[in-house]
């Protein structure tokens, strides 16, 4: 089981697009924690989408679909 989830910058409300197999609060605490440079210059953050995947192969799919023109299209759409 994997997520695909989004977060959004408090700071600047840039959009974030990752994939886990952890639970997705844990991987909000990390960026929180500023685990690397960009988290860091960009966080805090909060947790605006989160979709469970059934394995890491369609979660790497849907975060790719998701950082193409299209996928940041659908999410503008949204709202998120």
């Amino acid at each position: 089981m994997c997520f695909v989830y989004v977060l959004r910058s408090i700071k600047n409300c840039k959009r974030y697009v990752g994939h886990t197999s952890r639970d997705v609060q844990v991987r909000l605490a990390e960026h929180n924690n500023g685990h690397n440079q960009w988290a860091r210059q960009n966080g805090p953050f909060v947790l605006s989408y989160a979709d469970e995947c059934a394995t890491s192969k369609e979660a790497k799919i849907f975060e790719r679909f998701l950082k193409s023109g299209q996928g940041r299209q659908c999410l503008d759409e949204l709202g998120i």
